[in-house]
């Protein structure tokens, strides 16, 4: 019988044939394939043989904001060491490929064992992070090979995944490999000691210190305070077509005296045209602000990317996109803010939002007439407005502290 390791070697080398064919047809695609064309001549010119480095490994933006708390840290608590960071997705690369917290920002190469080899000679790290879902075979393999400990932090686990069924032998292999597991829940320990890996911590989700130290920034904008006015805001952060045809139906309809602010998760200008055509109340898009009186407006459109953070500081409510289809956005940003947060009915996979669905800090809604009653419930009984907002600011400051724990962890290695 083949050896499981040799047909997954064949089937990601021809995974890696496939997608530069797809490449020839698709931007994104294109972008993968491209950029992992320099990642070693990138290591070979940043990193050095006789650099310390420590190595941590995102998919993508969501879990780079969960690794963020522990690069910061590792820069302060480690500065003789080069910091190399890898993304596996294009949508995560191509926003932060720029950013100062690494000394070294690539594209993973592919989990054969030529490139996995050749990464591990060029960088040699100390020490190796994966976040949160990132279990790559090869890669975990040649790391458990040359003794360096490889940690996986902000973990969670479902009874779904492979390494839980019958058939996932391999995959569970690659998890044994790990040194520890940070997970974020009791579920995931538990799911990890019914397939012998007891070597693991309940440290919860780093992006709860990521959002906490938000609060110490200074979060103040000019025309936002403008366009507010004293009034009630409601803020719809990363919104799509779904979440934008209830938002967008409600502020033609209501009699309500309150702010709206939509911040679309899609920015081209059709798309945005679409938005503000459909809108009957008087609306600014945030492009042409100008020298507008801001406060005669009814609805702002953030026609840009980098202001949502801010944005929802100002917010009284916030409705976070994606709930309607394409997947829930972060929650844990207007959280912190110690508002109340709506959200459409899909939340399945994401244990904040589960969480605060349950002590009623986030509030689903599942149609046009569920988000109207629930709006005009809470505009009109202010104190429910500040009781549910602390509920989601409470439950921030009790959860976080992950990235301590880890450090900790992290003290004992190197």
């Amino acid at each position: 019988m083949m050896p499981l390791r040799f047909l997954y070697n064949i089937l990601i080398n021809i995974a890696w044939f496939g997608l530069k064919v797809v490449a020839l047809f698709n931007a994104k695609i294109k972008l993968f394939v491209k950029g992992r064309k320099n990642s070693f001549p990138m290591l070979k010119e940043q990193i050095s043989s006789n650099n310390k480095t420590i190595w941590m490994h995102v998919a993508s933006l969501g879990e780079f904001e969960q690794g963020l708390p522990i690069l910061e840290r590792l820069r302060i608590d480690y500065p003789e060491h080069k910091l190399v960071l890898t993304f596996f997705s294009p949508s995560g690369y191509e926003i932060k490929k720029n950013t100062t917290v690494a000394d070294s920002v690539v594209y993973l190469p592919m989990d054969s064992n030529s490139k996995v080899k050749r990464f591990l000679d060029l960088i040699h790290p100390e020490l190796a992070i994966f976040v949160k879902y990132e279990v790559w075979p090869n890669y975990l393999y040649h790391l458990k090979k040359r003794k360096i400990p490889t940690i996986l932090v902000s973990a969670i686990f479902s009874e779904r995944q492979i390494y839980f069924k019958s058939y996932g032998g391999f995959m569970r292999k690659s998890l044994d490999t790990f040194s520890h597991f940070f997970v974020q829940d009791e579920k995931s320990k538990k799911l990890l000691k019914s397939i012998g890996l007891s070597n693991s911590t309940i440290g919860g989700d780093t992006r709860l210190d990521r959002v906490s130290e938000i609060l110490k920034r200074n979060n103040q904008l000019d025309f936002m305070d403008s366009f507010k006015n004293n009034q009630l805001c409601l803020v719809a952060g990363s919104t799509w077509p779904e979440d934008e045809k209830i938002l967008i139906d409600h502020i033609n309809n209501t009699g309500e005296k309150v702010k709206f602010v939509i911040a679309p998760h899609e920015i081209k200008p059709a798309h945005i045209e679409k938005i503000t055509s459909a809108l009957h109340k008087k609306t600014v898009l945030y492009s042409e602000i100008g020298n507008q009186n801001l406060k005669e407006f009814d609805v702002l459109v953030v026609d840009t990317i980098g202001l949502l953070t801010k944005v929802y500081s100002y917010a009284n409510i916030a409705y976070v996109g994606g709930g309607f289809a394409t997947g829930l956005h972060n929650t844990m940003e207007p959280a912190v803010f110690g508002i109340p947060i709506i959200i459409g009915p899909q939340f399945e996979g994401f244990k904040e939002a589960k969480d605060l669905v349950k002590e009623k800090g986030i509030l689903p809604v599942s149609n046009q007439d569920s988000f109207d009653n629930l709006m005009s419930a809470l505009l009109n009984n202010p104190i429910s407005i500040k009781n549910i907002g602390e509920i989601n600011s409470n439950y921030i400051n009790s959860n976080k502290g992950a990235a301590d724990l880890i450090m900790q962890h992290i003290s004992k290695i190197i």
